[in-house]
Parts: structure tokens; C-alpha cells; sequence
């Protein structure tokens, strides 16, 4: 199952000396597993695959899909919507030609000749001058085996006893979904009943269990992000996987980490939990370890620099390839990357490969970021899975390190014709795809589920007819009986839902409901509290006014944001629109709510409407300025939304336009500030947003007096805001990114690219680096309205008594020799007989179901397989590797800092104490040697002042401008650069709960990898030599104790 050789001859480059190769990269998109013509026509014409499931039946306006019927799919609808996005046919053309039709020949033609083009594989308009200087990453190969580290090795052993007893057809059924909506979840694996290996259910998301009844919706990511409160992470992960487990979901599609939000406007930005690494990286982490404490295996996503939704995938926006990523190796590691290696130090069970390209190189095809980066360096030990139609390729995927292809189908929407299933089987039996790599691809997934104990039939039954287990809901339909092949003709009903409420399991402290009011409560941040007018009192007051004695307080509670959407909460599909009180963003990571306690419905009950004259009016249209004046207190709720791309709602197609409030918001709060009380009411102003907004048309107006970012708090979000507006829990939310006085403040990285001009093939060059976010503020000294970790509490703190030791258990720049790790599992590898791969006799297959076995032998064409460029290279082990999350070393304790935290008011509460350090200076690179093209590639540096403009690849210059190396295939070469280090980067920080009048100590660890940067050269984490400064505060620009010191050497020594 591949295609001619001669197919790939036109794309061929010179190879490496001592190298003959037909096609000398696999990392191009092509389903290189497909013999069929017509096959690979249909893609010609494929638009956004999330748009034309046949989980729908009527399309919902405004939001560019089709909404869940409810009561199963109307065929002959869906049948009319698939085809419509299928190219014409010979039958057609006779059509066409006719005379009346004769005219619109010449734009027919004009037409094919595009579509020629774009079904080029990506590779004509990938290198049409278009493309990043960066290059193409580089290949890595072959895939590294699992089960080496940690407490991998006995799972795999298990893994491969069962593994061994399969045949070619089952272990492809493991690997390969059955595609879109055949099953009842939203990804479903095949199975193999004759060993009892069930099919595993994979459901979204990021913050619940997209599609399911009876289950809670929790807080945001941006908002569990915004509490930094690391148990509160572990808690909501481990209590959602609860639900999930019990739901009979067996794979989490969560926690998300990509995008990280280079871009403040990124759609799905508020999916994540900060555009900081090591906050991102804590939030992921926790949430992984408190997932897989329940036995649900956890993924981490999108990998990696999927940073915007414009241009993300293949043809959702018009064009034939995806937006490339170019990232630069060591904000890769230092940047992107540094979230995904805490997941894989969590021991996270899999990782899902994103949509855009990296380098010019898809990202579930890149064999460097899979097999170089993320299995042999990183040592992950799970299993990667695509996102939902992300896999562009067969061979070059499972080559590159791809394991499981969701959710089967291939490069079109529930088609039936996957890029693997069959063709996998095809290109095992022909020599394409080694036996040794489809062996570790179901040995990582069948490992990950022993790993996770799945196998414990008590806690995870069998499905039926051995068992009761699997999934008890239904993705495709809200009636209890529905269809139990939704996306094909079948017809077979049955019970698909049963209803059972998981969101009521915990009782008492371990309520569900009562674990998401206090998630959003401690994820909402108070940034103006002007005069202390907050807490409120229930009589409207303030707590430190005292108002003539009966005298009634005004309270006027404004804005759409304050009232739920009056057709539901779940009226918009997936929440695509901003109606009513926004709660969650919007895509594939939200989840239905079982209910929604909005603003206008908590604080009416928490008022006392003895003392408080309440008056509402919830709709961003403006309130006439007589009524205002008359209010003592307005409270007044904006919002701004976004979310996946798929989705367009209110003139936002995913990534928001601009940072500004929505729906007139800004003009609403002026509009209230200025008429409030006729100039003497005070104003409060509650943001509900996906992000940062942008608050300078209103800021400074007197009569604002306290502003609050509550951020997306979900099903709770009422009484989150009550009990903080009240007083009930003194604020201790900090903000997770930092709010700039405009959009161009975040720099030419913060920009969305809205639009790929004439490039057919969108490139993105991250030529900002390690700059992003407050990062980039300090950078250029730009002063922000709110740095990132601010936030106020009702009272007030002091940090005191810094103490630094150091405690590193070796003292040298680099990790000590890494550790190989344990044995792999051993299989034959011969190739199986093709006669067992064929359909089995007297089988009926259901339409557009994917299955693994060949239809005739004679469907094996055997050939000459063109490998890809590098296969046959041998790769060092990588010194930064040697366990799970990297070297050993990296994890270890080098630095020990303690201040103590003493609350000075006389109000309990929690202030978030953060430690930041300072790289030394004049740190330069080491000399390096090369001879291997793709460590050129890798090896451009950050800062531009060391690179040559016109070719930042192949050129260094000295800090004259001078010319000092050049590199290229053949010759060696050496650079010598300073190395550019932001002004400071948070290392550690912790959650502190300090009594009125307390005092208490907060402890932070400092790892070797917290004071490392990545050496290009070396590929390797480096200590650098020097004085290190070290911050401890309350954000990013409010840090008032110090220290310095080297860290190693043997003058190290710190000084407080």
C-alpha cells in the first residue's frame, strides 16, 4: 500500500553523502498509504472537518455548523452535506459541458489548475520563497521504544504478553479509531475481544466531559490557572476523572498547555493555564497526577505551537497546508516545551499532536519533535495521539512517532478511508512500516492502559456482552435510545443513554459543586479596590461606610453579562455565542452545563431587600442616565469571548479580534460611570473574559472604584462573585498573564495573523523567542496596566527574612552521564503471514466503520520504500535524556529559598508569594563543532543582535556586525554568541493561607533545570557561570527582596 516511487521523484533533494533516496523526507503531507485515485481526490475539495460530522442535522446560524438533533440524524440530510463537499465526478463533467454550461469552462479550468496545485502534498507551496529560513525539521529516527523508565517497565512487560498473542489485524485495530461518531464517544479505539482488550473511549476535555449529562462543568483552565493553587489543580483533576471514570471514559482529552498564549488574543488561550511555563507547567502536572490518580489516563495537548486558530489546520480557512510554527530549539525547550516535559514528569499517559506544522513540518508527522524531542530526550513512555483529523500522512506518521490516529478517519470527515486501519496493515505487510513499529505503537497504548490499571475489571468492567462497562452516554444525541452507529447507514437502536449523575458522588467537603464555587472564587482576581470600597456589605454598603441609620441602599446590577442566556445555558452548540452570562469559551473543550447560577440570580438573593433597593437591568443596551442617578452602587458585567476555530460567532472566528470588551461593553461603563449616582455613585466593573482586556477607555474614571477580573468560573459563577464581592472569601486570585494598555503593547509576536496574504502555505516565525508576555514587557521596559501575578486582597501582607541555601548534590554546569534506562520489550520481526489480515469470511461490515483487514491478498504491493531522508542516521542518546521528563538530574533540588509571609490586616487570607530569578550576565556559548545539517538548523540563536538578517541560518556576527562563522552541509563550524537571557523568569511560587496577624514560612525548591537554559550547542541543559540574582514578591514588578550569588563553581556562594 504505497504509491509509486515515480510519484516522488520530482520532490527530490540532494541526500546526504552515502544516501540514495527516492524521496528524502516523509515530513511532507501526503496519505502515502493510499492506492486508491479517487481517494485522494476527494481531499482536493476538504473544508473544516469539525463542521460537517454526521453528528448533526440543522445548521445553527451564526456559528458556521450543525447542532445535535435529538432525535438521531436525519440521513438523507447528512448524506446531502457530505456530498456536497465532494469534487465533481466524470458523470458531472458531461454535464457541464453542455451548451447553456459552456461558459464556465475557462473558470472550471482555472479552477482544476488551483486544485493541481494545492494537491501537491504542500511541498510546491511550502518552498514557494514563502518559507521560514528556519528550515524544515530536521529527521529523527527511528521511534525510540517505550517501557525504559520509571515505573514503566512492569506495565510494559504485561503489555507485551498481550501484544505478542495478537495478530497484525488486532493490533492495527488498537492503534486506529473507528471513526467519527461510530461509536459513542468522541474518539473510540478498535478492540480486541478475543483477549478481552476493550475498545478505550476518548472524550473531551479540558474542563469536563464534553457532550455528557448529569456531570460538572469546572472553572476554566485560565482560571484554575489564575488561583495558583497547585492542590486546587490536583483536586479539580482528579475529581473530574472521577466523573469520567464512572461515565466510562477511559482516556481524558485534557489538560491543555498548547496553545501556551504567545498571542493574548488566542483563541483558545483560555483552554490553558498561563502563558508562563512554569505556571502552565504546575497546572498540568497537578491536573495530570490528580487525573490518573482515579485510573483515567490524562492528555496533554496540542503539541506544539498551535498559538492561534487562524490558518491551524488544512483547508479550514481556504488554503491547502496549515499555519507553520517556526520555533528556534532553545525557546522550545526553555518556552513551549517546558509545560510538556512537567506532563511527561508527571508520568502523563498521552500526548496529543496538534494541527499546524512546526517548522514546516506537520506536527504528527515530525519525526524531530516526535521521536527526537518527546520520546527519546523527554523519555515519554505513553502513547501520541492526533488530533481529530491532525494526521496528514500514513507511513511518514507512523514513522515519525505517531501511535493512535483520531479519530480514524483520514484526511476528510467521516469518510471512512483512513490514512491507517487497512492501509496500515497494507504498508506492515509490504515492508513500509516496520513490524518493530507497529509492535511499539500498540505496546505504548495497550501499557498506558495496564499503567492506569484498567485492567482491574472491578473499578473498569468489560463492556457488554462480558460485562456492563464502557461508555453509559451518548456524544450524538440527548434521548435515552439513539442509533449505535451514528455515522453510518446502520440503523441498529438501542439504550445509549442512561442518565447516571456523576457530578453528586462527593458529599460534604468533597461536593463537586461546592470544589468548582470555590475554584472559580479563588480563580477570580481583584485589581482596583479604590477607597477599600470592597467587601460589600448584604446592605449594599461598603463595610466601611456608615450610612444614616434606615436609610436604604441603591443597587443597580447592569449588563448582559449578569443574566444566563434566556433560551439555556446550553442553547449554543459547543457554547458557540456570547449570550448571556459567559462562563466557558467556546469549542471542542467546553462541556454541557448542568446547570448555571448567573450573577443577577445570587446577588438578588444574597441583598437584603429590607435595606437594599435593587434594580436590574441586564442588557448592554444603555440604561437612560435618569435612572442611574438615583443608584448609590452599580455594578455593571462585560464580557469577551472566543474560542476554537470551527466556530464563528459575533464577527469572531476563534481568536478574538482585538482585547477590547464585547458587545459595547467599554461604552456601557462609561456610560455608567459617568451617570451613576450623578457622579457621586460608586461603580464596580466585573470582566468575565477568555483573556486579557484591555480596560484604558475607563480606567481612570473617578467614579470606578473597584474592578475585578472573574475570567470564565462556569456553572458556579454567581455565587463565586457573591462570596467574593461580599466578602466571604477575601480575594487571592492573581492574574496569569499580563494586562497591557494596548494589543501592540505585547509586541509583533502578540499579533494574530488574520491574514496569509499571498502565501498559500502561512508561515509564523517566532522570532520574538523567550519574549512573550511579561517577558516582553521588561524587555523593552513597558509598563503594563496590571503585570502578570498581580492581584489585591482585603488585606495586606509583608515577606521578610529571605534565606537561600544550596543544596545541589553535584556542582557542575551540566547533568551527570544519563541513565539508558531499563530493556525494551522484544517481538519477532518477520512479517506476518498476509492471508491472516484478510476480512474474515461471512463478516458484514458497517458502512464507513474503519476496520484493519484487507479486502484480498492481492491488495499487498510490494516495492522498494522509498525511506525517508535521515532514517538510516544514528543518533547519539540524547545527554539531556535518561527518564521520564528528561535527565534525572534536572529534577533535583539545587536551591532551597525561605522567606516568611506575615499577614498585617486583620482579616484571614492567602497571598501567593513568587519567586523570580536573573541569569547572570556576559554568558557566552560554547565553541561547537558540526558536521550534521539539521544541528545548523536547530542552532540559530535568539537574540537577532547575533544573527545575520538576510540569512539567520547560516550566519553569526560578532557585536560589531562582523561575519565570525558560516554553516552549511558540508563544513564544519563554530559560533561563540552571548547568550540573551530575559531580566527575569518565574521559577517557583506558593499559595500561602496566613491568619490575621500571622506569620508563616513559604519554601521554595530550585531544580538544576530552574537555573539551566538550553545550550544549543551541547543539547543539553547548562548551569550557567555567574552571579544569579533571585526576586521574591507579590508579581512580576513588585519584588522587594533580593539576593545574588553563584550557584556553582567553587566560589559559589548567595548573598541575602
Amino acid at each position: 500500500s504505497m504509491r509509486n516511487a515515480t510519484d516522488y521523484q520530482k520532490l527530490d533533494r540532494q541526500s546526504p553523502p552515502g544516501i540514495s533516496l527516492i524521496r528524502p523526507s516523509l515530513d511532507d503531507a501526503h496519505p502515502a498509504s493510499s492506492d486508491d485515485d479517487d481517494y485522494s481526490e476527494d481531499y482536493v475539495n476538504e473544508s473544516d472537518p469539525l463542521n460537517n460530522g454526521p453528528r448533526y442535522g440543522v445548521w445553527n446560524d451564526g456559528s458556521n455548523r450543525l447542532k445535535r438533533s435529538q432525535a438521531g440524524l436525519n440521513d438523507s440530510f447528512t448524506e446531502k452535506i457530505l456530498l456536497s463537499q465532494i469534487p465533481l465526478r466524470r458523470r458531472e463533467w458531461r454535464r457541464l459541458m453542455s451548451p447553456s454550461r459552456s461558459c464556465c469552462i475557462l473558470v472550471l479550468i482555472g479552477v482544476a489548475v488551483s486544485l493541481l496545485l494545492f494537491s501537491a502534498g504542500g511541498w510546491w507551496v511550502i518552498n514557494d520563497g514563502a518559507a521560514s529560513p528556519y528550515g524544515e525539521s530536521p529527521p529523527y529516527y527511528p521511534t525510540p521504544r517505550g517501557g525504559k523508565f520509571g515505573s514503566w517497565p512492569d506495565s510494559y512487560r504485561k503489555a507485551a504478553t498481550l501484544v505478542k498473542q495478537m495478530t497484525l489485524a488486532e493490533k492495527v485495530n488498537v492503534t486506529t479509531g473507528v471513526g467519527w461518531s461510530m461509536e459513542m464517544c468522541v474518539g473510540n479505539t478498535g478492540s480486541v475481544p478475543r483477549l478481552s482488550f476493550p475498545s478505550l473511549c476518548l472524550q473531551d476535555g479540558p474542563l469536563g466531559l464534553r457532550f455528557a449529562d448529569h456531570a460538572t462543568a469546572w472553572p476554566a483552565g485560565v482560571t484554575v490557572g489564575a488561583t495558583w493553587n497547585k492542590q486546587l489543580m490536583h483536586m479539580r483533576g482528579q475529581k473530574q476523572a472521577l466523573e469520567a471514570r464512572l461515565k466510562g471514559i477511559n482516556i481524558l482529552l485534557g489538560p491543555s498547555v498548547g496553545p501556551l498564549g504567545r498571542m493574548p488574543a488566542g483563541g483558545r488561550n483560555w483552554e490553558g493555564f498561563s502563558p508562563d511555563p512554569v505556571l502552565a507547567g504546575w497546572g498540568a502536572s497537578q491536573t495530570i497526577r490528580g487525573i490518573q490518580q482515579e485510573g483515567v489516563i490524562a492528555t496533554v495537548k496540542h503539541y506544539v505551537g498551535n498559538e492561534q486558530e487562524h490558518f491551524r489546520q488544512a483547508w479550514e480557512w481556504g488554503l491547502p497546508n496549515a499555519i507553520s510554527s517556526n520555533i528556534d530549539d532553545r525557546t522550545l525547550h526553555e518556552l513551549y516545551g517546558w509545560p510538556f516535559m512537567d506532563a511527561v514528569g508527571a508520568g502523563v499517559g498521552s500526548v496529543m499532536c496538534s494541527y499546524n506544522q512546526v517548522n514546516n513540518s506537520y506536527a504528527c508527522q515530525n519525526s524531530k519533535l516526535l521521536n527526537g524531542y518527546l520520546k527519546d530526550e523527554l523519555g515519554f513512555q505513553g502513547f501520541v495521539q492526533s488530533d481529530w483529523l491532525a494526521q496528514r500522512s500514513g507511513v511518514a506518521s507512523a514513522l515519525a512517532g505517531l501511535d493512535m490516529s483520531m479519530p480514524g478517519d483520514g484526511l476528510k470527515w467521516a469518510d471512512g478511508q483512513s490514512l491507517w486501519g487497512k492501509e496500515l496493515t497494507k504498508a506492515v505487510l509490504n515492508g513500509s512500516v516496520p513490524v518493530d513499529r507497529i509492535n511499539d505503537m500498540v505496546t505504548r497504548i495497550v501499557a498506558t492502559w495496564y499503567h492506569m490499571q484498567q485492567d482491574n475489571t472491578l473499578t473498569w468492567p468489560l463492556p457488554p456482552p462480558e460485562g456492563d462497562g464502557g461508555p453509559n452516554f451518548s456524544s450524538w444525541t440527548n434521548n435515552e435510545t439513539g442509533l449505535l452507529h451514528p455515522g453510518s447507514s446502520d440503523r441498529k437502536t438501542g439504550i445509549v443513554n442512561k442518565f447516571l449523575d456523576v457530578q453528586n458522588v462527593g458529599k460534604g467537603a468533597d461536593s463537586h459543586k461546592l470544589l468548582a464555587r470555590v475554584i472559580a472564587a479563588e480563580g477570580t482576581v481583584l485589581v482596583e479596590n479604590v477607597d477599600n470600597m470592597l467587601p460589600l456589605t448584604r446592605d449594599g454598603w461598603s463595610e466601611n461606610e456608615k450610612p444614616d441609620s434606615g436609610k436604604h441602599c441603591r443597587v443597580a446590577i447592569l449588563g448582559e453579562d449578569a443574566a444566563a442566556n434566556p433560551k439555556g445555558p446550553n442553547a449554543c452548540e459547543d457554547r458557540g455565542c456570547n449570550v448571556g452570562t459567559l462562563g466557558q469559551g467556546w469549542g471542542s473543550g467546553t462541556a454541557e452545563y448542568p446547570y448555571l447560577v448567573a450573577p443577577i440570580d445570587a446577588l438578588r438573593k444574597e441583598f437584603n431587600n429590607e435595606t437594599v433597593v435593587l434594580s436590574e437591568h441586564t442588557s448592554n443596551d444603555i440604561w437612560s442616565a435618569s435612572d442611574l442617578h438615583d443608584q448609590d452602587v452599580c455594578i455593571v458585567f462585560v464580557n469577551s469571548d472566543g474560542g476554537e476555530g470551527y466556530i464563528a460567532a459575533g464577527g469572531i472566528k476563534g481568536d478574538r479580534n482585538d482585547l477590547h470588551l464585547q458587545k459595547g461593553g467599554d461604552d456601557l461603563v462609561q456610560h455608567v460611570a459617568i451617570n451613576c449616582g450623578a457622579g457621586n455613585g460608586k461603580v464596580v466593573v466585573v470582566v468575565h473574559a477568555v483573556g486579557p482586556v484591555i480596560v484604558e477607555p475607563w480606567i481612570e474614571h473617578a467614579a470606578i472604584k473597584a474592578v475585578i477580573f472573574a475570567h470564565l468560573p462556569s456553572q458556579e459563577s454567581g455565587n463565586a462573585i457573591a462570596d467574593i464581592l461580599f466578602g466571604d472569601r477575601n480575594p487571592s486570585g492573581r492574574l496569569p498573564y499580563t494586562v497591557g494598555k494596548r494589543l501592540e503593547d505585547y509586541g509583533a509576536g502578540g499579533q494574530i495573523m488574520y491574514s496569509s496574504g499571498s502565501s498559500l502555505s502561512p508561515q509564523q516565525n517566532f522570532t520574538e523567542g523567550l519574549y512573550i508576555d511579561y517577558r516582553w514587557f521588561d524587555k523593552n521596559d513597558i509598563t503594563p496596566r496590571y503585570e502578570f501575578g498581580y492581584g489585591l486582597s482585603y488585606t495586606t501582607f509583608e515577606l521578610s527574612g529571605l534565606k537561600i541555601e544550596h543544596v545541589a548534590p553535584n556542582n557542575n554546569s551540566f547533568p551527570g552521564p544519563p541513565n539508558g534506562g531499563a530493556p525494551t520489550p522484544q517481538y519477532p520481526v518477520k512479517i506476518p503471514n498476509p492471508a491472516d489480515s484478510v476480512l474474515p469470511a461471512n463478516f458484514t461490515k458497517i458502512s464507513k466503520y474503519i476496520y484493519p483487514w484487507v479486502d484480498s491478498v492481492s491488495e499487498i504491493k510490494h516495492g522498494q520504500y522509498p525511506w525517508p531522508r535521515g532514517y538510516t542516521w544514528t543518533h547519539p542518546f540524547p545527554p539531556a535524556g535518561g527518564n521520564q521528563g528528561g535527565h534525572a538530574d534536572l529534577w533535583q533540588r539545587n536551591i532551597n529559598v525561605e522567606v516568611q509571609v506575615a499577614n498585617m490586616g486583620e482579616r484571614d487570607g492567602a497571598s501567593v508569594v513568587q519567586l523570580y530569578i536573573g541569569f547572570p550576565q556576559n554568558v557566552f556559548d560554547h565553541v561547537w563543532n558540526s558536521t550534521h545539517f539539521e544541528n545548523c538548523t536547530l542552532g540559530m540563536p535568539n537574540d537577532p543582535k547575533t544573527a545575520n538578517a538576510s540569512n539567520p541560518l547560516n550566519s553569526f556576527l560578532d557585536e560589531q556586525g562582523k561575519n565570525i562563522t558560516k554553516c552549511d552541509d558540508e563544513t564544519q563550524w563554530e559560533y561563540n554568541p552571548r547568550i540573551d537571557f530575559p531580566l527575569r523568569v518565574l521559577r517557583a511560587f506558593e499559595r500561602m493561607e496566613v491568619p490575621a496577624g500571622a506569620k508563616k514560612t513559604a519554601s521554595f525548591d530550585l531544580t538544576r533545570r530552574d537555573l539551566s537554559y538550553w545550550d544549543v550547542g551541547k543539547q543539553n541543559w547548562r548551569i550557567p557561570d555567574g552571579e544569579f540574582e533571585f526576586y521574591v514578591g507579590f508579581s512580576s514588578r513588585d519584588l522587594p527582596l533580593k539576593a545574588k550569588g553563584r550557584v556553582i563553581g567553587e566560589q559559589n556562594g548567595l548573598i541575602a
